[in-house]
């Protein structure tokens, strides 16, 4: 597909507008490349220039009109690698889904537009060995154990300017200290953490982060009569994660059907003390009125992610460094039926079928409008180290994945791999899972996405998993992975690897070049194109694969 709207270096109109009735519109702002001469300034850079990230900005220049393409998407498949199967599904067969994407049919087909031909993540073509050679390794393991959120935190509050969310847990940097054994914030705020199966395999450590995710409902669901109902809120918990998994029962932690005023296990009187429930037609507490949804959250559910480095002790072990490369949100400002989605999706494919750019709907300080019903927001590193919101254009690489993908669940991906019922509900530990398969599939999640993409990760450039994981041939060693304790083995780096990722990241943060990439690589990419072109075959037709984010955790072993 071509666009007809060609990319005119330092030519920028903005256009603001409001296409719908989500948000007002003098809270809105449209960036929109446009074939127009008009310039608002007289840059001070000329076309070849090596210009850096904070150029664009600071010039207010859109960098990459395509950044809703991620870096993965240029990998090399040879025809036979496909990392591709874990973001882009059809799934015909649930007629009921409201994901209604259907793009499995990109997997391994480069079908980008004129301006998404070439591969602007440049970072990834950077040998950074001898960028990290002058900071030492205790350098590192200091900045990393720094919390530069609680900070964070205290500036937004101290600035009355300040218009969008403060989104506090205090001592977030240090997990034990901020969350309960069930997972919720110890200071009253209402987050909850949960323990889900990283998704492969941006997010394994091994591949450069840590991190963890809380979720957090609204008022009425956590209240009983205005008041607040801890009861109440573990049962409309777990009936949101049924109404995203389609259960019809499920684990809970011990709650109180008096408490809650409702016999949620159907055995007809109201138990001091259930551990079990069954789906509702409707939740319960002050949100008894709301009706649960098919794959969908209610309105005001609220998502906290944090991506942070790599902590790394004297004895190698990984843990969740305090300091935070990001700090991620999303709010369901809006709850969009099954049909008023499908509204949303065929808009995305009208706007692609006229080849017109993508648009992001930037709110300031709100962060940026997905059109799908939520708000995302996101903070990632200044050049001190010290927390900032993240430019519009920053924030319009999200919606590259949680906007229209075909394999998430209401925009979403770690909730629905939460660890089933009672025993997800607690802070993220690798060491507590084991690779269980997903939702139709015999064998573990992780050694299916080795044989797959043939490595590691999805550019397959880690070495050291290739070294653990893979025979000399190349082919998964799979009795080798099948004995892998829990995931925390299979999918954390060496104490080298880890501080060496550490760095590699440093760096892009004293640059500021996250326009140009945020995957902490060491070495130049070798299986990712830089400009693509006819010659790049398709994936096999067997080397395609019906897939679901979903788990089976019935298979997990103690």
């Amino acid at each position: 597909m071509k666009y007809l709207t060609p990319f005119i270096l330092l030519n920028v109109v903005l256009l603001t507008g409001c296409f719908d009735n989500e948000m007002p519109m003098s809270d809105v702002t449209y960036v929109q490349q446009t074939s127009s001469s008009t310039s608002l300034y007289s840059a001070p850079y000329k076309e070849g220039d090596d210009i850096p990230a904070l150029a664009y900005m600071q010039y207010d220049e859109e960098y990459n009109p395509e950044s809703v393409i991620p870096p993965q998407c240029y990998t090399k498949t040879q025809g036979k690698n496909n990392p591709c199967y874990a973001c882009h599904q059809t799934d015909k067969q649930d007629k009921n889904r409201p994901n209604t994407m259907n793009d499995g049919h990109l997997q391994g087909v480069y079908e980008f537009s004129d301006l998404g031909l070439k591969n602007h993540w440049k970072n990834l073509f950077i040998d950074r060995t001898h960028l990290i050679a002058g900071i030492s390794d205790d350098q590192i393991n200091s900045w990393v154990n720094q919390d530069n959120y609680g900070s964070f935190i205290k500036k937004l509050k101290a600035n009355p300017d300040w218009q969008g969310e403060i989104a506090e847990v205090k001592n977030l940097a240090y997990p034990a200290q901020a969350f309960d054994e069930k997972g919720f914030a110890k200071d009253g705020t209402h987050w909850v953490a949960f323990n889900y199966k990283p998704f492969p395999s941006t997010f394994w450590p091994t591949n450069g982060s840590t991190g963890d995710v809380m979720i957090r409902l609204g008022k009425e669901f956590r209240e009983r009569d205005g008041i607040y109902n801890q009861d109440v809120y573990i049962a409309n918990l777990s009936l949101v994660e049924m109404a995203i998994k389609d259960l019809a029962q499920i684990s809970t932690p011990d709650i109180s059907e008096r408490r809650i005023g409702q016999d949620l296990n159907n055995d007809g009187r109201l138990s001091a003390l259930v551990s079990n429930i069954t789906k509702q037609p409707n939740y319960v507490g002050d949100a008894k009125g709301i009706e649960l949804s098919y794959q969908l959250y209610p309105q005001d559910t609220e998502f906290l992610h944090t991506v942070r480095y790599i902590g790394v002790d004297e004895d190698g072990q990984v843990y969740n460094a305090p300091r935070m490369k990001e700090v991620r949100y999303m709010k369901k400002h809006r709850f969009k039926s099954k049909q008023l989605l499908a509204s949303s999706y065929y808009k995305e494919a009208k706007e692609k079928h006229f080849e017109n750019l993508p648009q992001t709907r930037y709110l300031g300080d709100k962060g940026i409008n997905n059109m799908f019903g939520w708000t995302i927001n996101g903070y990632i590193e200044d050049a001190q180290g010290d927390l900032r919101p993240q430019h519009k254009q920053e924030l319009a690489f999200c919606n590259g994945c949680h906007k229209t993908v075909g394999s998430t669940y209401d925009q979403s991906f770690s909730f629905p791999r939460k660890v089933q019922g009672r025993d997800g509900w607690g802070y993220i530990d690798l060491k507590a899972m084991t690779d269980v398969p997903n939702k139709g599939e015999q064998q573990g999640e992780f050694l299916t996405y080795f044989e797959r993409v043939g490595g590691g990760d999805e550019f397959r450039q880690n070495q050291e998993m290739l070294m653990r994981w893979f025979n000399q041939d190349g082919t998964v060693n799979k009795q080798r992975v099948k004995q892998a304790k829990n995931l925390y083995e299979l999918i954390t780096p060496s104490k080298e690897r880890a501080t060496k990722l550490n760095k590699a990241y440093f760096t892009i943060m004293k640059e500021q070049s996250y326009l140009f990439g945020r995957d902490a690589t060491l070495l130049k990419a070798k299986n990712v194109l830089q400009t693509v072109d006819d010659s790049q075959a398709p994936l096999e037709e067997q080397n395609r694969y019906v897939w679901d984010m979903q788990l089976d955790w019935s298979t997990a072993t103690q």
